[in-house]
């Protein structure tokens, strides 16, 4: 691993290491010896030198060189010199947090964290719509009585549900059957199966550049070797795909054509027919994830149909949706569309995986989805006023910001003019503020100077994220990292 990918991969460890109380330095040194004692920095890893950390988390020398000493104080790490700083083979970490080499464990964007005092933009999330009580209150005794006398085991899905799933798409021009339809615990779900059934070890897998980082993950978790594609104002470029497709010959292509996260793009419907007649051309299967279908829309009347409405002859598209981003993050039910026998196949991954989803959680699910575009509509109204009183502040506060128009979505895809994104994230994190870079969504690490803006906090919760970005941006052209001669407390 070479020095800059240490100092990333410590900075990533790290998490939110100024919330604590104390001296800089000695927030930093706490931070280190917590990945230590826990396992992700194990006897023999080589830190950062202080340099490189310093130029990454935007902090003096000084404050590094004290918190190395205070380690080595601890006996926590050795230096020698010509070889840096290592994690010292003395201390062990403890075995209930003990975590294995090939993964860290860790969350880098903080999905899994706790409670934190302050605004984290790592997720794009709403309170339940009040709809999903209405459901829960119409689920009365006889539909109780009915489904707890069933056997609860529907590895393919509750049938109603499965049905529902395919009145929508029909609705959507995409004619569907039930038998085409599998329920999912929530389309992450239908992504890591989708991985199991379709990719090996050293496997190409096409994605749009930038992309949403969870199907990253997920993707390399599989070990497959991603290709990005760019993108303009249809959505993935056609020239380009046609271009990784033929040379790259991939195993699957991961596309977002409806409100794309992060960018909030919507796939023309000519760009949706291109694109399902190169796959079909060069016998690449699409997965098409249009769970943030419900956000923020904008839509052409009529809206376009999945791209799975334009898959002709041998073309093989799968289409995710969930209810999870238009009803609630908590409602874990998600689904995927495709050629049956497809479908068929990845119900046995399916069902090794958990034997199915939640009954009760699809049969709210089933009674919710007829009123999926409704429900979205009104959420769309509120998060439109959010992101009106986002632009706003941003025009004000931070004139320099730029960003394109989005289509919908949940947020704002901002660039930050001549800075990198992962640069700023350490000083805004230090203002109260969790920012995930855009480096993130890009496989090549491209995008570092773009930060996602969710429009999904209340109205004064934006009104204090844009004030605290600005004093961090403020701090950021102001100082930049300095070097005092001691530690900064």
């Amino acid at each position: 691993m070479d020095r800059l990918a240490e100092a990333d991969r410590l900075v990533e460890l790290l998490g939110e290491w100024t919330t604590a109380s104390g001296p800089l330095y000695r927030k930093l040194a706490g931070a280190v010896a917590r990945g230590i004692e826990v396992g992700d920095l194990i006897a023999g890893d080589r830190l950062p030198s202080e340099r490189d950390l310093a130029k990454l988390l935007m902090v003096s020398r000084a404050t590094v060189v004290a918190a190395y000493d205070e380690l080595r104080g601890k006996g926590l790490v050795d230096s020698v010199r010509g070889s840096g700083t290592r994690v010292s083979g003395r201390r062990a970490p403890s075995d209930h947090g003990r975590r294995g080499r090939a993964g860290t464990g860790r969350d880098p964007r903080g999905w899994a964290a706790g409670p934190a005092p302050m605004i984290s933009l790592a997720l794009a999330t709403e309170p339940a719509v009040p709809e999903l009580a209405e459901a829960y209150r119409a689920m009365d005794d006889a539909d109780l009585a009915e489904l707890m006398g069933d056997v609860g085991y529907h590895p393919r899905g509750y049938p109603p549900l499965r049905a529902a799933v395919a009145d929508y798409y029909s609705a959507a021009r995409l004619p569907t059957d039930p038998d085409q339809v599998l329920i999912t615990t929530g389309a992450q779900q239908v992504i890591g199966l989708v991985a199991q059934m379709y990719l090996r070890p050293g496997s190409t897998v096409v994605v749009e550049s930038p992309s949403w980082p969870g199907c990253l993950d997920v993707f390399r978790a599989a070990g497959a070797r991603l290709v990005a594609v760019p993108m303009d104002r249809e959505g993935v470029r056609a020239d380009r795909l046609a271009a990784a497709f033929a040379e790259e010959r991939p195993v699957l292509a991961y596309l977002m054509p409806t409100f794309h996260n992060p960018t909030g793009t919507l796939m023309s419907e000519e760009r949706r027919r291109q694109v399902a007649e190169l796959a079909a051309r060069h016998n690449v299967p699409v997965l098409e994830d249009n769970a943030y279908s419900g956000f923020l829309g904008r839509t052409p009347d009529p809206a376009p149909p999945p791209l799975a409405a334009f898959a002709h002859g041998n073309a093989e598209v799968l289409t995710v949706g969930s209810m999870a981003k238009s009803v609630w993050g908590g409602l874990r039910i998600g689904w995927v569309r495709g050629p049956a026998a497809i479908v068929e196949r990845l119900a046995r991954y399916k069902v090794r995986a958990d034997l199915g989803s939640p009954v009760l959680d699809q049969a709210l699910s089933a009674r919710l989805l007829p009123r999926l575009d409704k429900i979205a509509t009104a959420r769309g109204e509120v998060l439109r006023a959010r992101l009106d009183h986002l632009r706003a502040l941003l025009a004000t506060h931070l004139p320099g910001w730029r960003w394109t128009e989005p289509h919908g979505g949940s947020g704002l895809w901002v660039a930050l003019p001549g800075t990198s994104a992962q640069t700023f994230a350490q000083v805004a994190l230090r203002h109260g503020v969790e920012a995930v870079p855009g480096s993130a969504t890009d496989p090549t690490g491209a995008h570092d100077n773009y930060l996602r803006l969710p429009v999904t906090f209340r109205t004064e919760t934006i009104t204090e994220l844009v004030h605290r970005l600005a004093r961090a941006w403020a701090d950021l052209q102001r100082h930049g990292p300095a070097e005092p001669s001691r530690p900064v407390v």
